[in-house]
């Protein structure tokens, strides 16, 4: 019964997360980003997600194991993996880009929406590779 119950609430509450926030940042691109408030929610709401995705495909990925869930702990670990790769580039592109906004640099601002944007794409396309593994792994 676990070894069937655990990956499918592990993948649901991943998934569910994801798609949380998949739904909550494009309201945010209504925000012109020109003040160190906005940019720092920004940065912030991205970190939150990052740590919480990582969080809950290692609980996942190590609940798996437990269970003798090689392959669907072995993708839930190269999940973390991956996100952690992305928040290291996108949160230190963010900090860059809000320093350079606070010095008042011109093209900082266009950057850092962009940068917003493609934070977005990127987990769009990482939702749609997660659903598509995960429940390939978990049938």
């Amino acid at each position: 019964m676990l070894t069937k119950t655990f990956p499918f609430l592990s993948i649901v509450v991943l998934l569910f997360s994801m798609v949380v926030f998949m739904l909550a940042t494009p309201p945010l691109l209504v925000l012109k980003h020109d003040t160190p408030v906005d940019g720092r929610f920004i940065r912030g709401l991205f970190n939150f997600y990052y740590i919480g995705v990582m969080t809950i495909a290692a609980v996942g990925a190590a609940g798996c194991v437990l269970i003798g869930q090689r392959a669907l702990a072995l993708a839930m670990g190269g999940l973390v993996v991956v996100v952690f790769g992305i928040r290291r580039w996108v949160i230190s592109n963010m900090d860059r880009l809000r320093d350079a906004m606070t010095r008042g640099e011109s093209m900082a601002l266009p950057r850092f929406r962009r940068l917003h944007m493609a934070g977005m794409l990127l987990n769009v396309v990482q939702l749609g590779a997660v659903a598509w593994v995960m429940t390939r792994l978990a049938a």
